[in-house]
């Protein structure tokens, strides 16, 4: 019997707790399909984050987007057969990139638009950086399924940021990993309020600190649906 080997995945990665938990989901769900301690072939690429946060305090799409397609070029170089990318911020260059790009995506936020409308979702808040959630990477994907959402306030959105940027990426414990949990907290308690069904996690960070455990909401955890996603297409399985 011929086996058939599971495509390459190349995780196109931005921050390091992002690409980690991609590549950690991956490789710990991969064996219920592939058996024992099998997962498909896995390869990780990131520049300096200073380099994407640049880009993105400037406005600079396209900056962003080219250094997408440096990751993409060398995750291509080395045989991965189709990318994902775990950041939702960056895929505001989406446009940029897919159609230089040496390989298929799957879209992080087109992947959590199927599972919100799977599970019979109708409202979805939106949560993640100020970058993301000021953007239309997830209202277009929404849109597209005929699903409603709603953005933070301006000054939730602003909390938000901080709590990620100073808190969540350096890596912080104690009150200040407290402080952040609890501002979530409050969006989603807010979002739940105004008619919410779901709440997206939509920055990689945000699934270190809040689950269906702790949320007013149930959650979307963008990161983990993504790599479950390219599992399922690695392996032939959807």
């Amino acid at each position: 019997m011929n086996v058939i080997k599971p495509l390459h995945i190349g995780i196109v990665g931005c921050s390091a707790e992002g690409a980690a938990l991609c590549y950690r989901t991956i490789c710990a769900e991969a064996p219920a399909l592939l058996g024992p301690h099998a997962h498909p072939e896995v390869s990780v690429h990131t520049p300096s984050l200073a380099d994407y946060v640049a880009c993105l305090e400037r406005g600079d799409l396209q900056g962003v987007g080219e250094l997408m397609l440096e990751s993409a070029r060398k995750l291509a170089a080395i045989g991965a057969d189709f990318l994902v990318c775990p950041d939702n911020t960056i895929h505001q260059a989406f446009g940029h990139v897919a159609p230089r790009s040496p390989k298929p995506w799957l879209h992080i936020a087109e992947v959590v638009a199927d599972e919100a409308a799977r599970r019979g979702l109708r409202r979805i808040g939106i949560s993640g950086t100020r970058w993301l959630v000021d953007s239309e990477v997830y209202p277009a994907a929404f849109d597209a399924r005929g699903l409603a959402w709603l953005r933070p306030s301006e000054a939730e959105r602003d909390e938000i940021q901080r709590a990620i940027m100073d808190v969540l990426v350096p890596g912080l414990e104690g009150p200040p990993r407290e402080a952040a949990v609890a501002c979530f907290q409050r969006v989603f308690a807010r979002m739940k309020q105004a008619g919410c069904d779901a709440v997206v996690l939509g920055c990689t960070e945000i699934p270190l600190v809040m689950s269906d455990a702790n949320s007013p909401l149930p959650t979307l955890d963008s990161t983990r649906l993504l790599a479950r996603a390219a599992l399922r297409r690695s392996v032939g399985a959807g």
